[in-house]
């Protein structure tokens, strides 16, 4: 089973999808319930695609059902230059709008999983870019559980989700993958979490590698077991050799590992995929008979365009709009004015229509000379 998977604002990378607002747009409607909506939307299209796969023998990446989203990372700094996946600035807001986005990713049976939610990243990440593989992010503990912690609490504690990533860099000297407060004192103990934590690709790599916070990378990939982490993205290619599995192998004989704290971590994995029905008839599992012809329907665009109205916000008006009807002229400025990849933003699946900024003026004002 491939565990990774994306479906920030629609099902990502994986072919045809209704693509919605991106977070920081959903975040502009102020709508926990528009946004679990999208969720739902989202998640059901997924597993239209999931088994659609698994019909013709798929399992790659981007095929499953264990999604790394929402980002719930709170956006101080626009410099960090990610902040279109986050819900905003606000910890009360992103707690709010991500355990919706949560709900509606993971559904409501009582039994089964639609999808599994990862909120992300935990925690205290949001810049810079490059060098977020080894800094160590100094932070008091008010702005940790004032600021930073909410919206991971409300994911876990309002919204159940099933999962948890942990970040790339250290928080006041430990890594996050294997930060005491983090995942020992906060998430397990506090919060009560019963799911399982994945690392973000490298961040287990990164405990050794660039943070030296261990004498060997068996060290660190233990350590990271035996403090919550239960599922290691080792890199970003597709791995032909042993070096996902070895540094455990080798703590494992030199002692450093047992057996039993490797089969934690198995359990919660396991537990997982039988949430999802991946071991019983798919018959019993109500979410294996959704219909491929939901991907992208007229009914979910049409919900992704009455979304993306209710994103905009007009923080002023000098009179210009509404602009007028008729022969008028109107000048689009800017190279990407009859664009539309950049449009969909990141963490994207691709639509079955797009219209431009260009083509969108010519279609509202055909008399006006553009």
């Amino acid at each position: 089973y491939e565990w990774w998977n994306e479906a920030l604002h629609g099902v990502a990378r994986s072919g045809i999808a209704t693509v919605f607002p991106q977070a920081i747009g959903l975040a502009a409607t102020f709508n926990d319930r528009l946004v679990r909506q999208v969720a739902d939307v989202t998640s059901t299209e997924a597993r239209a695609k999931h088994h659609e796969y698994l019909r013709k023998g798929e399992r790659g990446r981007y095929k499953g059902l264990t999604f790394w989203t929402p980002n719930i990372n709170i956006f101080r700094d626009p410099r960090w230059g990610r902040g279109q996946e986050t819900w905003g600035e606000d910890p009360f807001l992103t707690g709010l709008l991500g355990s919706a986005f949560v709900k509606g990713l993971q559904g409501d049976d009582p039994k089964y999983y639609r999808v599994i939610s990862t909120p992300k990243h935990f925690a205290v990440h949001s810049g810079p870019e490059p060098s977020r593989h080894k800094d160590d992010i100094k932070v008091s503990k008010h702005d940790q559980l004032d600021t930073y912690l909410p919206a991971f609490r409300a994911t876990v504690t309002e919204g159940r989700a099933g999962s948890v990533m942990c970040a790339y860099n250290s928080i006041n000297g430990q890594p996050a993958c294997v930060n005491e407060f983090l995942l020992i004192d906060q998430l397990r103990k506090k919060w009560n979490f019963q799911g399982y934590v994945v690392s973000d690709c490298e961040a287990v790599i990164n405990i050794f590698r660039d943070h030296r916070f261990t004498k060997t990378q068996a060290e660190a990939s233990a350590l990271a077991l035996q403090r919550g982490m239960d599922n290691e993205c080792i890199d970003f290619s597709k791995v032909t050799d042993d070096h996902d599995y070895k540094p455990y192998l080798d703590a494992y004989k030199q002692g450093v590992l047992k057996e039993s704290e490797i089969n934690t971590d198995l359990i919660r994995l396991f537990t997982a995929r039988m949430k999802f029905g991946m071991f019983d008839p798919p018959e019993l599992v109500p979410y294996s008979r959704i219909d491929e012809k939901k991907l992208d329907s007229a009914e979910h665009r049409a919900m992704a365009r009455d979304i993306a109205n209710k994103s905009m916000v007009l923080l002023k008006n000098d009179g210009i709009l509404p602009l007028k009807k008729g022969p008028t002229r109107i000048a689009v400025v800017g190279p990407l004015a009859d664009q539309t990849r950049y449009l969909l933003g990141n963490y994207t699946g691709i639509p079955t229509h797009t219209v431009s900024v260009l083509e969108g003026l010519k279609a509202e004002f055909p008399e006006a000379q553009i």
